[in-house]
């Protein structure tokens, strides 16, 4: 049985993800397609536009068979660590055999060697990110200049290819892959339509550009750019009050929580170095809007993408123990958000193969986010169910703003096929 994976967030769907999934079944005779996917929070560090099982229903109208959650824990993090925790969740489902992701370059031996380099634990290349870290700047220009300080003349237009963001992507993918030994096959699919940060709509724009156009209320603008059944899921979400949404939202929430939180407490949240605690103390004193707060902080150092995952690890109080307990045993469940006719055949297999418990419904999300026999478990779902309800006070209409709804929803489900 030949099982494709894929890892996306669909922030929302495009015809881009839509070619993307197409060309990717196209690869090989492939039994089903398993999606892991982020939450209601993308690893950028902001709100995804609508709420994690319309963004899995407009996947399976897609082509995907069955749509699984990647934590919280590690969907919220850098391009390593969501790397590594959804290779892990796909490799732990005991099915997936090949793992298909977009590049811009489509070239998986230029994007190996890379990795290679970056997988190497070496002392050279250490010394050399280190190095560049010292000089202030920011990770990704930091472990650029490194690679390319490595790799020397045997790579040629490194700069383009790592500073790429779905290369930085595929070459974590890669690195992960080779580090842990997961005998899954990559595929590369070169990305088409526009860059992805591109704001200009076209019949292939970014999600980017999509979401711009959402938030400034030019929701029949962007029809061209997705599928008519991603569109139609979105205008009806549009319509009950529960999209689009936007991160900035988060503002006066944040500001209330750093105004009350104390100084040791925030010390303890991840990724909250030395010294920048403070910083953040300081402008959550000073600044009254979400984007003031982020202006505030934000340094050579720390990118805007950063801040924003820090300022969310802040909400959700998540903390460095936490964060290297959650590391040291990754993903501990499988939280399903939608399957297909084909998908409900392949998860009876994976209640075959895979060790980990299913959560099919929401009342096995409430059993398991409730039991204290399994701490860890609970810990890392938990994280989940905070992520969804923070998430839905952003909901432009008040009286969708309720939480708990993972505990009340269930997969969503494509008949007919």
């Amino acid at each position: 049985m030949s099982v494709l994976g894929i890892i996306a967030e669909f922030n929302p769907l495009h015809n881009g993800h839509r070619y993307f999934i197409s060309r990717a079944k196209q690869t090989h005779n492939f039994d089903a397609v398993i999606c892991v996917m982020s939450g209601n929070f993308v690893q950028r560090g902001e709100a995804a536009i609508c709420n994690k099982w319309v963004r899995a229903n407009m996947a399976l109208h897609a082509g995907v068979d069955l749509v699984i959650e990647i934590p919280a824990c590690f969907c919220v993090r850098s391009a390593h660590y969501f790397a590594r925790g959804a290779i892990q969740l796909l490799h732990r489902t005991g099915v997936v055999t090949h793992l298909a992701f977009g590049s811009e370059n489509g070239r998986l031996d230029e994007l190996a060697a890379i990795a290679a380099i970056v997988g190497d634990e070496s002392q050279p290349y250490k010394h050399q990110l280190k190095s560049c870290l010292a000089q202030g700047l920011s990770y990704p220009a930091a472990r650029t200049r490194a690679v390319e300080s490595i790799a020397g003349e045997g790579l040629t237009g490194l700069s383009s290819i790592i500073g790429q963001p779905n290369n930085i992507l595929a070459v974590e993918y890669l690195r992960v892959l080779e580090q842990e030994r997961i005998p899954i096959e990559p595929l590369t699919i070169p990305r088409i339509g526009a860059a992805y940060n591109s704001l200009e709509l076209s019949d292939m724009a970014s999600a980017s550009a999509i979401r711009q156009c959402l938030l400034g209320c030019a929701v029949n603008r962007v029809a061209a750019s997705m599928p008519a059944a991603a569109f139609t899921l979105l205008q009806q979400e549009m319509a009950a009050g529960r999209a689009p949404v936007t991160t900035a939202s988060l503002g006066q929430i944040l500001l209330a929580k750093l105004r009350t939180i104390q100084s040791d407490q925030l010390a303890q949240i991840y990724e909250v170095s030395e010294g920048l605690d403070n910083r953040i103390l300081k402008a959550g004193m000073a600044c009254g809007t979400w984007d003031e707060l982020r202006a505030a902080i934000k340094s050579k150092r720390y990118n805007m993408t950063r801040i924003n995952r820090m300022l969310l690890y802040v909400l959700l109080n998540l903390q460095t123990r936490q964060i290297l307990d959650f590391d040291q045993h990754g993903p501990l469940y499988i939280h399903i958000l939608g399957f297909s006719t084909q998908g409900r055949k392949i998860l009876q297999k994976i209640k075959i193969k895979s060790d980990l418990p299913i959560l099919n419904r929401g009342s096995d999300v409430k059993a398991v986010a409730g039991d204290n026999d399994s701490p860890k478990l609970g810990d890392m779902l938990r994280l989940d169910v905070t992520a969804t309800d923070l998430s839905c006070l952003l909901y432009p209409r008040s009286d969708q703003r309720f939480g708990a709804r993972d505990f009340t929803t269930s997969p969503q489900l494509l008949r007919g096929e």
